[in-house]
């Protein structure tokens, strides 16, 4: 653990710096925007839960740790409505290049970090699955879907069984190795092996919330069905 004031310094700026360096790389073309806008997606997530561990034991800890994300909401909703310009972020994060994209996924996903830090913190592990399964599963689901050859789902078009496979595998394993490491921390009293099952279920849950025929809305409906399906389960 840091100091307040140093915890919250470096967290900023490795959240900052992770958003510039795929500012970077989609400007130069290395990927296109679709894919830098989930690596973005997938990548986020995980780094910022992480330094939730820098922050030291007190209330105003999770305050100013959701303030981050808020900063970043707050560029996307300027952006966004003309406000403020930014090709960059508007070549790493919309699909079409239009900036009214990043009032969509990209700013609900920024509001749903800044309220689960704020609600669940280190009090509950519910929060962090939910942002694993935004971040490993929804975000893997579309990389792996545009890339992999497989059937449409009957009930939606858009998306894949590859796709779907993804969100499952990936949700899974993200939000497993995320809990191991803040048990290993000390910071969750659970047992590891007792976190497999339920997670399991809230991964399949999370699944099939995923693959209804919606769009645009999963970084709000995913977080909304695992909080809901938590409260039978901790």
């Amino acid at each position: 653990m840091l100091p307040l004031f140093w915890a919250e310094v470096l967290t900023f700026l490795i959240a900052l710096g992770w958003l510039r360096f795929m500012d970077w790389v989609a400007q130069k073309g290395y990927v296109d925007n679709r894919l830098s806008r989930k690596i973005i997606h997938v990548g986020t997530g995980p780094f910022f839960v992480l330094c939730w561990l820098l922050f030291p034991d007190v209330q105003a800890s999770r305050y100013l740790a959701a303030i981050i994300p808020l900063l970043f909401t707050v560029q996307f909703a300027l952006i966004g409505t003309g406000v403020i310009k930014d090709q960059a972020t508007v070549d790493a994060i919309c699909r079409t290049g239009n900036p009214r994209e990043m009032l969509l996924g990209p700013l609900f996903y920024g509001v749903v970090f800044v309220a689960l830090t704020i609600i669940y913190w280190t009090d509950s592990p519910i929060g962090i699955i939910a942002l694993m399964l935004i971040c490993g599963g929804d975000g893997l689901a579309d990389i792996v879907g545009s890339k992999v050859r497989s059937p449409h789902l009957p009930w939606a078009k858009e998306k894949t069984l590859a796709g779907t496979a993804a969100m499952f595998l990936g949700g899974w394993v993200f939000t497993l190795l995320m809990l191991f490491v803040f048990i290993s921390a000390g910071v969750f009293t659970y047992s590891f092996s007792a976190m497999i099952a339920p997670v399991t279920f809230l991964v399949l849950i999370a699944t099939v919330v995923e693959s209804l025929p919606f769009r645009d809305i999963d970084n709000l409906t995913i977080p909304a069905a695992v909080m809901i399906a938590s409260y039978f389960l901790f």
